[in-house]
């Protein structure tokens, strides 16, 4: 079906091919993962299959690439849309009309599919993946979650013999990501689809593989089964590293097979108490917001109902509830730039003549971010939101820079020393838009941290990430947090949320339904309960590492 002869692409300027030399065929009714670390070339790989690169993007093409018998070269996009369907990793990128069920039907108008079997279609695919509720939805209304369901919907529509699909779990809570998941197996199993999907938590897809494709990042591929090509990786979830550590073999790639696996060694870790993932804040923390009564309301339903919320220096929350659940809701309306229709929230500002009044030995004062000029709030409470490239406005990393220093009024290059810690090596003249999803995350981080906030809320900002780069995330907010911040999470990442945070938070409908330590709530959830903890329950383990720190204390 889709088929990768001896193919080289070299962008124009790079010092190195993207590919390089790549053969590669997937079979009909074959769902192959494409994994690596991020810039190592996945979505060059995936573009070409549809045609994007080079007919979009640019850059020369060696070798040939066909698509169900059709040479990529000579059929632009177009001509593929019919065989092809693309999922990107922003869905917002690819709508074109208002509502949900407008854009379910578009992709069909376009192939001239007759109205009777597009009303069908729709009706199928908000079926399938949960939408029905929202069919009347304006799209810029969803959350993150939701606009990824409708994106995905909005391709299968068109009954694709190819499905390509970059992250497409990124923005999903667990539950939703195991149904689009499950629909997408289904396609493969049931109607023969072919599905190359990257995506970077491979923990929530593994196991549905038929096979793995990784790329090392020096243009080459290596293809083969999943057990096989993950047991030597540099890159593997969880329940690999756990089953490498342990010496099972095969690997297994489920949660049940672990289990299963896994007995022995529950019974060595049985009698031992695991350490402590993180160490614990200090007890005497102060106090840097209070939130009392926060309610937000869209067209006269709520999205958050009466949050009483309580954040304090040197810990690390995680707020965590399915999509529409109300989190970024609840983030924006703490940040003070969002909606807030009652409730009331003070954050504690004890800086040192941080709003130009104040001097030294000045009392702290209680602000409501919601109520002071943008400058001072920018002090208070510092939000990076799930898209951050949003907050990128310039024509270079260095005139974001000095625009943020000029805005917090730093002397010096401030926001570049912090930027530089971040993500050391970004070039000044580099157009923003042209940064990797982690090094605009990075940037966006510097941009905001340059006005010193007492407070700074993270919107799933795992979204785009390799393990790798998450690994760097959580030493960025180590070192926050060290230095008396008091940072929120909100994310879907169970695996990001159980190494990084001390407390846990989750939403539903907008009501706060659970609040305490991250190793009693996460784990007392089937949902948000890393593998780790699923494998060794009733052990109260949450990562690998804590297992590997037990065996070899004592063998």
């Amino acid at each position: 079906m889709i088929i990768f002869d001896q193919v080289t692409i070299q962008y124009d300027g790079a010092p190195e091919p993207a590919l390089r030399d790549v053969d590669l065929t997937v079979e009909e009714g074959e769902l192959a993962l494409v994994v690596g670390h991020t810039g190592t070339g996945k979505s060059t790989l995936l573009g070409a299959v549809n045609g994007l690169v080079p007919h979009f993007t640019g850059g020369t093409l060696h070798g040939r690439v066909t698509v169900d018998g059709r040479d990529t070269a000579e059929h632009p996009p177009r001509e593929l849309a019919d065989v092809v369907g693309v999922v990107g990793q922003d869905p917002a990128d690819g709508f074109v009309t208002d509502t949900v069920e407008e854009e379910l039907a578009y992709a069909m108008e376009q192939l001239a599919i007759p109205p009777a079997v597009m009303r069908k279609r729709v009706e199928e695919t908000l079926d399938l993946l949960g939408l029905a509720d929202l069919r009347h939805r304006a799209l810029y209304e969803l959350s993150g979650g939701q606009q990824q369901r409708v994106a995905i919907g909005s391709v299968l529509t068109a009954h694709p013999r190819v499905l390509v699909l970059d992250e497409p779990t990124s923005a999903l809570d667990p539950t939703a990501a195991e149904e689009v998941l499950a629909a997408v197996t289904r396609l493969v199993h049931d109607l023969g689809v072919t599905v190359l999907m990257a995506e970077h938590r491979l923990e929530r897809v593994v196991q549905y593989a038929d096979r793995v494709i990784h790329l090392p990042g020096d243009g080459h591929i290596r293809s083969g089964p999943a057990p096989e090509i993950l047991r030597t990786s540099a890159i593997a979830p969880p329940i690999v590293e756990l089953g490498r550590a342990a010496g099972w073999s095969p690997l297994p790639l489920s949660v049940r097979d672990a289990r299963r696996a896994a007995a022995p060694l529950r019974s060595r870790l049985a009698d031992r108490t695991p350490g402590p993932v993180r160490p614990a804040p200090p007890a005497d923390r102060p106090r840097l917001l209070t939130a009392r009564g926060v309610t937000v309301t869209y067209r006269g339903v709520p999205a958050v109902r009466e949050v009483d919320l309580d954040l304090s220096a040197g810990e690390v929350t995680a707020l965590m509830g399915r999509n529409g659940s109300g989190k970024s809701s609840l983030l924006w309306a703490l940040q003070g730039s969002g909606r807030r229709d009652a409730g009331r929230v003070e954050v504690t500002d004890d800086q040192e003549g941080k709003d130009g009044r104040g001097g030294k030995g000045r009392k702290a004062e209680a602000a409501d971010p919601h109520t002071v000029p943008a400058a001072r709030a920018r002090t208070l409470v510092g939000l990076v939101p799930q898209t951050p490239a949003d907050l990128l406005y310039l024509e270079s990393v260095r005139q974001e820079l000095d625009q943020a220093d000029a805005e917090s009024g730093s002397t010096g290059r401030r926001a570049r020393e912090i930027l530089d810690r971040l993500a050391p090596g970004i070039p000044d003249t580099v157009h923003p838009r042209d940064l990797s999803e982690g090094q605009k995350l990075s940037l966006v981080l510097a941009i905001q941290l340059s006005a010193a906030p007492r407070v700074l809320l993270l919107d799933e900002p795992t979204r785009g990430l390799d393990y790798r780069a998450k690994s760097a995330l959580i030493g960025i907010v180590d070192t926050l947090a060290a230095d008396g911040a008091s940072v929120v999470i909100s994310t879907h990442d169970v695996e990001f949320a159980a190494r990084a945070a001390d407390r846990v938070v989750v939403l539903a409908e907008g009501d706060m339904v659970a609040d305490g330590p991250t190793a009693e709530v996460i784990v007392a959830s089937p949902v948000f309960a890393p593998q780790t903890a699923k494998i060794l329950a009733p052990l109260p383990y949450l990562t690998v590492t804590q297992v590997t720190r037990e065996t070899e204390a004592r063998p």
